[in-house]
């Protein structure tokens, strides 16, 4: 295998943004659901990083603002567990407490520096293709200690973001590199890994122990990716206030690239069951790892030279 570059996903791939929303919603927890024992905060993380509401996938689809999606499940997590509704006037205080605590709990995970540094020893270029926003996300990375990362594309370049194969064409433009020698490494099996294999990138799932989603996982995220192609924002545009795009010009799928996008039988059984199970994503073509310090020898770069 022969790699020139490798992106990087921010949130729970080198960011421990579990950890950050666990403080996050212990703090709202405490104050807006005192009702809710604390034994039950590992239940409302998890409902909180399933997004039973599929409201981030509307985000990244273009299809509402950053805090309009936080709200939404804001809502969905208070009826969930029996607390009182939340106004757009109540929200304001919650999520005053919610984003502020998230922010300060941001930390990089242990393994994500000395991966970062073995990538740029090993000679290949390296770079962020994110979800979130690119500000914010240059902001996470610097507070996390990861602040020369550069973020090629965030949900703002393009209008809309992952799992669209243009995403992560677009990052390996910007990277200088061809798709196909291009890795994506990310912590989300179908958004990030099999979206980016279908994309002609190698894909690498990043499953770290402790980290995965709760049941119901995928029937949102999966958008875009069983069927390659469906109706997206068109470049420049946004639905409902959703992320502008930045940047017109996305890196359109060659032929090959359309063709290479649509899914297997492998890939398609991977969907169709446990899109967390590691042995359907590896049977789809995904690599699966379980730390970044297995990153090297998963790619062929851990003599720290060039392929």
């Amino acid at each position: 295998m022969t790699m020139d570059g490798i992106l990087f996903d921010v949130d729970d791939t080198l960011v421990d943004t579990k950890g950050a929303f666990a403080r996050a919603l212990e703090a709202v927890r405490a104050e807006h659901l005192p009702h809710v024992p604390a034994e039950r905060d590992p239940e409302i993380l998890s409902h909180w990083r399933t997004d039973p509401g599929g409201f981030y996938s509307r985000y990244t689809r273009g299809e509402m603002d950053h805090v309009t999606q936080r709200r939404h499940r804001a809502a969905l997590l208070h009826e969930t567990f029996g607390a009182a509704p939340v106004t757009e006037k109540s929200f304001e205080a919650w999520d005053a407490l919610f984003w502020g605590t998230f922010e300060r709990s941001w930390t990089a995970h242990d393994d994500a520096r000395a991966a970062i540094d073995a990538v740029v020893a090993a000679g290949l270029s390296v770079g962020v293709v994110t979800n979130a926003a690119t500000e914010l996300q240059e902001r996470k990375l610097k507070m996390a200690g990861l602040g020369d990362l550069p973020v090629l594309v965030g949900v703002d370049t393009l209008g809309f973001g992952k799992p669209d194969p243009r995403v992560f064409l677009e990052g390996a433009r910007r990277l200088g590199t061809e798709p196909s020698r291009t890795a994506y490494v990310g912590d989300e099996p179908t958004v990030d890994a099999l979206a980016a294999h279908q994309a002609s990138l190698t894909g690498v799932w990043l499953d770290r122990a402790g980290h995965r989603r709760g049941p119901g996982y995928g029937a949102h995220a999966q958008h875009g990716v069983a069927l390659p192609g469906a109706a997206e924002p068109k470049a420049g545009e946004s639905n409902a206030g959703g992320p502008k795009a930045a940047e017109p010009n996305a890196a359109e799928p060659n032929a090959a690239e359309r063709n290479a996008a649509e899914p297997n039988a492998a890939q398609r059984a991977a969907l169709a069951g446990d899109p967390q199970d590691p042995e359907a994503l590896r049977a789809a073509g995904v690599m699966v790892i379980e730390t970044l310090a297995q990153l090297p020898a998963a790619l062929g770069y851990d003599t720290g030279r060039r392929n």
